[in-house]
């Protein structure tokens, strides 16, 4: 199940097709644009804008080559990611991104400003339902076109009052939604990787951490937009020292013997706890530890899951 849409590579006739069908609408470009290529548009203006921006201005360059205009879907956005050797399908724990820069997802979409683990917007029931009317599904008809996938698969879905779309596929883990999931796997990940080479995932198990766990992105000033680069890291040392608590980096780099930004978002701090509380309250006190000039994150990550 996926939202009612239509692709274009002329802006004439997306424009025809938008006064047609009216807003909301969300406008992407078809190709890979760094999680960035998705623009809601709530307006004619914006919607307009969004066409100019993508086909005509190129700011995603070819991946902007042609674009998607697709039914606007209401819900909540949930993230299902499972290994799979082509036979065998084994689902991580659920998880939820926050694509907006700002608090209240407000502002322009990111390659995601944190995430938590698992997502209670995804039930139990729900679980068996995304497994047997998309993930079995979809693992099935690759294999049966002669292209038998093996990886990871990556399902963003947008769920409301238990009906599911499919908002995207990704053959990869998902940019921040690892982090949290990958901090509650006990089992070592290069035996699964290779059971998934070898077609055998059927005869291992994964072990997860029954804790839920919260990454919150740490970004450069700017980002989505412009960014400066180059900026010194302080406080890692302080978070290294934190039980429950670790760094994944992300925009960083090593210049004179310290650890510099060098890209929009830069770090991913992530955090275990007893409860979806204790594991925000965590995630941020080891934030807190950290600073750069210009320094940005949400304030925000797992607050919905509070609200369950």
């Amino acid at each position: 199940p996926t939202a009612d849409y239509a692709t274009f590579i002329s802006p004439k006739e997306a424009m025809s097709y938008l006064k047609e069908k009216g807003t909301p609408v969300v406008i992407k470009a078809d190709g890979l644009a760094a999680g960035k290529g998705v623009i809601p548009a709530q307006s004619m203006d914006k919607a307009e804008e969004a066409i100019d921006t993508i086909l005509t201005k190129k700011r995603f360059g070819t991946a902007g080559d042609r674009i998607i205009i697709e039914e606007f879907l209401t819900g909540e956005e949930a993230s299902f990611i499972v290994f799979t050797d082509g036979n065998t399908i084994i689902p991580m724990p659920t998880s939820q991104d926050h694509k907006p820069i700002y608090d209240d997802d407000q502002g322009p979409n990111t390659g995601g400003m944190g995430a938590y683990s698992p997502a209670p917007v995804i039930t139990e029931k729900l679980q068996q339902k995304i497994m047997d009317e998309i993930m079995f599904p979809t693992v099935q008809a690759m294999a049966n076109e002669g292209r038998k996938y093996k990886g990871i698969l990556y399902a963003g879905l947008m769920i409301n009052n238990g009906e599911i779309n499919v908002l995207e596929f990704n053959a990869r883990f998902g940019d921040p939604e690892t982090q949290p999931i990958l901090i509650r796997m006990k089992t070592d990940l290069i035996p699964i990787l290779e059971a998934i080479v070898d077609e055998r995932l059927g005869q291992e198990s994964i072990q997860w951490d029954e804790r839920p766990a919260v990454c919150v992105v740490m970004a450069s000033n700017g980002y989505p937009g412009s960014y400066q680069k180059g900026k010194g890291i302080e406080g890692l040392d302080k978070v290294q020292n934190m039980q429950n608590a670790q760094v994944f980096h992300a925009g960083t780099a090593f210049k004179n013997n310290h650890v510099v930004t060098s890209g929009g978002r830069v770090l991913g701090v992530t955090a275990l706890g007893n409860d979806i509380k204790d594991a925000i309250n965590l995630a941020y006190q080891a934030t807190s530890q950290i600073q750069w000039e210009g320094a940005y994150y949400r304030k925000d990550i797992g607050k919905k899951a509070l609200r369950r």
